[in-house]
């Protein structure tokens, strides 16, 4: 039987009743497409603050300004109580590399730290289409080096590393760590990717044929951020903006990878973990039923992301043996 309405084409699963109600509430709110928003429109309507969930009290946040590529790049360094130094998780927000800031994972981060008893740097790396490819990349590959080469200057351990990112930053954490093992620096414990966009080169999976007409992520959605991320269709190509592309992922850190039912990128983040898994890299791949893209960063909207955060944390605290 068919899974819902709103999903017609997909009749494996059923949508969980949370996932159901946003996306009631956006077919009756005749919300505009994203695909006919300016950026900055997209911007102000990134997420109703109430689905981003409430920040954890505990944990100390400050900011700061550190050298990028192209002037000042601001970091939010979170720190949770307990005893230091404290392993270091480099974090890459979401927002097809157009939108999302600092403050909208401000709640996030907090989550993180204290479920994981690790201090998170959060990353805000420029975003297009003011700032094109490669500049999101080489913000990010600068801020992993100036956590690892500077964490002692703000309590982390500097030999417990690792990455994680939603959606487009889990792009940029894939790539950091791709590079990280090229380049031989910085050495990474772990990578946490939540529901991760891994290929522009074509959007046919599927995960887009079942999902891509959606009121949630949708095909016009994912080719609306691609158009506004690259200088050009042949980026595409670059392993820098497409990893699913890299041949050899061997030798990268352990990885958790997690993916939404409901998901237009659901069926590459798998086949990304498949792959890291024939390549010998310890992978634990998690699908989560029901569920639509980047639920795990909208605990507001979906409680069940609490499950996943756990999740997430759990495993960051076993890679960085807390």
């Amino acid at each position: 039987m068919p899974s819902s309405p709103l999903y017609p084409l997909y009749t494996q699963g059923q949508l969980h009743p949370q996932s159901e109600s946003i996306l009631r509430q956006i077919e009756q709110s005749h919300t505009a497409p994203m695909a006919s928003l300016t950026p900055q429109q997209a911007r102000d309507s990134f997420a109703d603050p109430a689905w981003l969930g409430t920040p954890v009290a505990e944990v100390d946040m400050q900011e700061r300004i550190i050298p990028g590529p192209a002037g000042d790049l601001p970091v939010r360094i979170y720190t949770p109580p307990g005893r230091q130094p404290f392993p270091v998780l480099v974090y890459f927000h979401g927002g097809g590399f157009v939108t999302g800031t600092l403050q909208n994972y401000h709640a996030f981060c907090t989550f993180l730290a204290s479920g994981a008893s690790c201090i998170v740097v959060s990353v805000g790396y420029r975003l297009a289409p003011e700032h094109k490819h490669p500049a999101a990349v080489e913000d990010a590959l600068v801020a992993l080096q100036w956590a690892a080469a500077n964490a002692h200057t703000f309590q982390g351990d500097p030999f417990r590393l690792a990455v994680a990112g939603d959606s487009a930053g889990a792009n940029l954490a894939a790539v950091c760590a791709i590079t990280a093992r090229d380049q031989g620096f910085p050495a990474l414990t772990f990578q946490a990717l939540i529901c991760p966009w891994l290929d522009s080169t074509e959007f046919n999976s599927k995960s887009y044929h079942y999902f891509g007409n959606g009121l949630w992520l949708s095909t016009a959605s994912m080719i609306w951020y691609r158009d506004h991320y690259l200088q050009s269709p042949e980026q595409a190509f670059s392993r820098q903006v497409s990893p699913l592309l890299v041949e050899d992922l061997s030798d990268l850190p352990p990885a958790l990878v997690i993916t939404a039912e409901f998901d237009v990128l659901r069926d590459e983040g798998e086949t990304f973990a498949d792959r890291l898994q024939l390549a010998g890299t310890p992978v634990q791949c998690i699908r989560y039923d029901g569920m639509l893209h980047d639920f795990v960063t909208l605990p507001g909207a979906f409680p069940r992301a609490y499950d996943a955060i756990a999740e997430i944390c759990a495993s960051l605290k076993r890679a960085l043996q807390v």
